[in-house]
């Protein structure tokens, strides 16, 4: 959620004046994107397809709760460990590149705890789908969040230059928390599916974070350029999507 070059001016989300109608453009731009993908990702499946309302609950978690979650833990994670750093130019990228990856992909995954999506979880498969679905979610409070205090900037230079705007956010952000998440759902429902210890989980924790963590690296610190790091994050996420889906997939056709 947290990039170097893009922390949130509180006091500009106070000053900024909305009417009605922006909101409900804003609220548009931001959620319908991760619904679509929501729904894309669910019906990679083909067999056995999950219920609609244990991909609500996944996606309503990742909206709300994980979101609330990720940010106390990153204000807690940066309030501890920011003041003992000395070097100071390393600060951005500790609180970028470890600590908000850490935070968000801990509690996104929360979702697969839930009873209503926990007993759900009969095919490896359904981890992908229901982690996909928790990022997705985070994506979609986290597009109003950035699209509120930058996206509405653009809007007052024009309807197109706002469109772009929320295009490349959600699309970038969308992907990214999907195929990160995912992984971490994929090792909970193994180790739920096969009675094993939680501490299964964390190789693909590690590996949520490791993806997540390369998108913020690549984003935020432009040492190919702006333009040229933005396209290699936006490349990076939509082959880390299809991947995803591919084990999806594979996995799917194999339990048909």
């Amino acid at each position: 959620m947290v990039t170097k070059n893009s922390k949130i001016d509180k006091k500009n989300i106070v000053e900024v004046h909305v009417d009605y109608r922006e909101l409900i453009l804003l609220l548009i731009t931001a959620f319908l994107p991760p619904v679509i993908f929501a729904i894309w990702i669910r019906n990679t499946e083909k067999y056995h397809k999950e219920r609609w309302r244990s991909i609500f609950l996944c996606f309503f978690w990742g909206a709300t709760i994980a979101v609330v979650a990720a940010i106390i833990l990153e204000y807690v994670l940066n309030f501890s460990i920011i003041p003992s750093i000395q070097r100071q130019e390393l600060i951005p990228l500790i609180s970028v590149v470890i600590i908000a990856p850490f935070a968000e992909e801990l509690t996104k995954p929360l979702a697969l705890t839930l009873k209503t999506v926990k007993r759900e979880l009969s095919e490896f498969e359904d981890g992908l789908i229901y982690g996909a679905v928790a990022g997705l979610g985070f994506s979609a409070t986290e597009n109003f969040l950035y699209g509120w205090s930058y996206g509405l900037e653009f809007l007052s230079e024009g309807l197109f230059f706002f469109l772009v705007f929320m295009a490349i956010r959600s699309f970038g952000g969308c992907l990214l928390h999907a195929s990160a998440t995912a992984w971490t759902g994929y090792g909970y429902g193994k180790a739920i599916m096969r009675h094993a210890t939680i501490l299964r989980v964390v190789p693909y924790l590690v590996l949520a974070i490791f993806v997540h963590a390369f998108y913020n690296f690549v984003l935020s610190y432009n040492l190919a350029g702006a333009t040229t790091g933005l396209f290699i994050a936006l490349g990076f996420t939509a082959v880390s999507i299809q991947v995803v889906r591919a084990k999806i997939r594979t996995l799917d056709n194999k339990n048909r």
